[in-house]
């Protein structure tokens, strides 16, 4: 079971932390959001889990208590060696515990040439993710292999961002990235008196399903929807326009086929469009 607040606040000082409001640390202290966890991810023993920013082991815990397997990758070197002297100790063949930045590791050493990790497709990601790092980190993610589940608690304002439908202001490019390899599956509001410290917004168990032929976007695509999305009022011909060979003439009678014009404006175009913006380029995982 999590901790209370108060029991947490205790432990804190016995670690002489305070927490880090830059690094996102709010600590879970609600048993029924840990449960939801690992509701919604479906954790059952023997799964290979990733979690991102342990912390004081609240939602690792339960995930090995669970049976899983777990890769954690902590920043923070107090609460890392928090964790090495308790949950390492006691789990050491299901605990493999990273200390570094997520974004670097943002699979916590999860296959990375590492015999105790060989490849698997269906490893899975449960993390109270920092609020600081989640969109840099699920780029990352995004790049392949592709977890097949993500239990991820996020800012609400991020999840519904991630989320966004074409035709609303808060699609981005990062909502195309997402939503070409993941589908969402119905999650969880999460009040913020269930942390410690509470945080000032509401926050969202975002829960995704990798889709049966997910698409990974190249580099050179990735970095081409940003730029039209740094500039998302100008109409999209004119900013493909010198971008692409053709001058984009291939992927705009795309969009007229689809109903739009080279008039639209990058947040009017779905993902399935995007991906044929340079097929050449890019690959399904």
């Amino acid at each position: 079971m999590p901790l209370s607040p108060t029991a947490t606040r205790d432990l804190l000082a016995q670690l002489g932390h305070a927490p880090k409001r830059f690094l996102g640390q709010n600590f879970l202290v609600d048993g029924n959001i840990v449960r939801k966890s690992l509701e919604l991810a479906s954790v059952a023993p023997g799964d290979a889990v990733i979690e991102i920013g342990p912390g004081l082991g609240t939602l690792t815990s339960a995930l090995l208590e669970a049976g899983a397997e777990v890769w954690a990758v902590e920043k923070d070197p107090t609460l890392f060696g928090h964790l090495a002297a308790t949950l390492a100790l006691q789990f050491p063949d299901r605990l493999h515990l990273l200390h570094g930045d997520a974004v670097e590791h943002p699979l916590a050493g999860f296959g990375a040439g590492n015999p105790s990790s060989p490849p698997r497709a269906d490893f899975k990601v449960v993390a109270n993710l920092p609020y600081a790092i989640a969109t840099p980190w699920l780029d990352a993610v995004l790049g392949g292999p592709l977890p097949a589940t993500l239990v991820l608690m996020l800012q609400q304002e991020a999840a519904q961002r991630y989320t966004a439908v074409p035709g609303t202001k808060a699609v981005g490019a990062i909502s195309v990235f997402l939503q070409s390899a993941y589908g969402v599956a119905p999650g969880h509001k999460v009040p913020a008196a269930c942390f410690y410290p509470r945080p000032d917004i509401e926050s969202y168990l975002l829960n995704l399903v990798r889709r049966p032929r997910p698409f990974i976007f190249s580099s050179a695509n990735k970095a081409l929807i940003r730029e039209c999305f740094q500039q998302r009022r100008k109409q999209i011909a004119s900013l493909l326009r010198g971008r692409l060979s053709d001058g984009g003439a291939v992927w705009l009678e795309h969009l007229r086929s689809a109903g739009l014009s080279g008039q639209s404006r990058p947040e009017d175009i779905p993902s399935e469009l995007w991906q044929q913006l340079s097929p050449t380029s890019a690959t399904a995982a």
